[in-house]
């Protein structure tokens, strides 16, 4: 918020119109347990975002954001090591038996990497999207779009 606030009035003083993307989280749409704070603070930066987009269009100034969700760790890893790099990944917890991980439970099959978002936010700041302002734009392969009885990577049905 106080990077919106601060480039903003940048902005006006300067006389620039343009566009201020905020990032946030599928967590801003969905409750996760464990993660109240974190959640609540996501959901809040989305109604920002829209008053925000309210309060600078007399300026040319278009407010969106972009909701990531949980990320393919795979293109992170392989730049981790072209840069020499050691990451290792490791729950910070044992996984919960009710809770899915990895790219289980995700519509399109696999999670979204960060080139996936820098394309979201490439487009939000170019002039493809002159004409959006307020929105929020989720790149998260479908999960949060996802009917919670329905799994697509279920190898068994069954009847409820």
């Amino acid at each position: 918020m106080l990077f919106t606030k601060h480039v903003a009035r940048s902005m006006i003083d300067h006389g620039r119109r343009g566009s201020i993307i905020n990032i946030g989280s599928t967590e801003a749409h969905q409750g996760n347990i464990g993660n109240i704070a974190y959640g609540t603070a996501k959901a809040g930066l989305l109604h920002f975002t829209r008053a925000a987009a309210m309060e600078l269009a007399e300026f040319g100034i278009r407010v969106n954001s972009l909701s990531p969700t949980g990320t393919n760790p795979a293109e992170g890893l392989e730049r981790a090591a072209a840069w020499g790099v050691t990451w290792k990944q490791r729950l910070k917890a044992p996984a919960r038996p009710d809770m899915s991980f990895g790219d289980e439970g995700v519509p399109l099959g696999h999670r979204p990497s960060p080139r996936h978002y820098a394309r979201g936010v490439a487009f939000l700041a170019s002039d493809d999207a002159e004409m959006i302002t307020g929105i929020d734009l989720r790149v998260d392969a479908g999960t949060v779009s996802r009917y919670w009885r329905w799994n697509p990577t279920s190898k068994t049905r069954r009847a409820d």
